[in-house]
Formats: structure tokens, C-alpha cells, sequence
């Protein structure tokens, strides 16, 4: 059932407490989303901010790229590709997650690499000390640049 505003074809907007409690986030996030320039809203004459539903679908966005561990300068560069009053759709999210994936794909060979070999030598001598002639002679791994060599994935 239509509330009267939409009877009208006036868009229901809601309040900052209430796209918090539904979209799982708090308001402080909220607010911080919004200085970012990732969502927008409107202003009651008393002040009050007023966001339109599709912010709803914004934040269910920048959430789940930010789980994957999405930076958040690349989540408001893919949103900046899309109309600021539109909720992204399955193809938006489709096409922005297809140019993450080689990111992701890389991380995650690296968090694996890192894990498999975690309790063994980081590659670069400070924490295996004891095992380091056999694994680095002469310190081989120094011409190959500082760091942890051994545990770099796609450099």
C-alpha cells in the first residue's frame, strides 16, 4: 500500500537513524560515508538530513566491497561512475567487481602464501636467523630488493 507522499509522486525519504537501523551501519559511518561524497541527502527545513531509498542499496554496496577489503578511494571511484541519486543495480555491481577481481585474485594468493608459510621464515632474514644460510645463501634474496621477498605474490 502506496503511503500518501508516493500517492502524490513525492519519493519517501528517510532518516538518518532510520537508513542506520536498516542498512546495519551507524551513523556516524553514515556521516562519514556522506563527507566521502559515497552518499548524499537532502535537508529538512529544521536541518534534519533526509536520504532517498536508493541509499539503502549504496551502503549494501560500499559494505560489501569494503568486506572484500576494497579500498574505499576505489569504492568512491566506482560509485563516481554512477548517477548520484541511483541505486546501483546487479549489472553495476557486476561490471565494477569484474575490474577489482585481478586486485582481489592477487591478495588473496598472498594471504594464502602468507599463511602457508607463516610459522616458517618471513624471507628476509630478521626472524629466522637460525635457518637463514639454508634458505637465503649469502643473502641472495637482497638482490632482488628489500623486504620480504619470498612471501611476494605477483611483484
Amino acid at each position: 500500500m502506496k503511503t500518501r507522499l508516493e500517492q502524490a509522486g513525492v519519493a519517501p525519504t528517510l532518516s538518518v537513524g532510520e537508513v542506520a537501523r536498516r542498512a546495519g551501519v551507524s551513523v556516524s559511518a553514515l556521516h562519514f560515508y556522506e563527507a566521502r561524497g559515497l552518499i548524499s541527502s537532502d535537508r529538512t527545513q529544521g536541518n534534519q538530513r533526509r536520504f532517498a531509498r536508493e541509499v539503502l542499496r549504496r551502503v549494501a554496496f560500499i559494505r560489501v566491497a569494503q568486506r572484500v577489503g576494497i579500498a574505499l578511494a576505489d569504492i568512491a571511484a566506482a560509485l563516481a561512475t554512477l548517477p548520484a541519486s541511483a541505486a546501483p543495480t546487479r549489472a553495476d555491481w557486476a561490471r565494477l567487481s569484474a575490474a577489482w577481481r585481478a586486485d582481489l585474485d592477487e591478495r588473496m594468493a598472498q594471504l594464502k602464501k602468507l599463511r602457508d608459510t607463516l610459522d616458517d621464515c618471513i624471507g628476509c632474514g630478521c626472524l629466522s636467523i637460525d635457518r637463514c644460510r639454508l634458505r637465503n645463501p649469502a643473502d641472495k634474496l637482497a638482490e632482488q630488493g628489500a623486504g620480504p621477498r619470498r612471501l611476494w605474490v605477483g611483484r
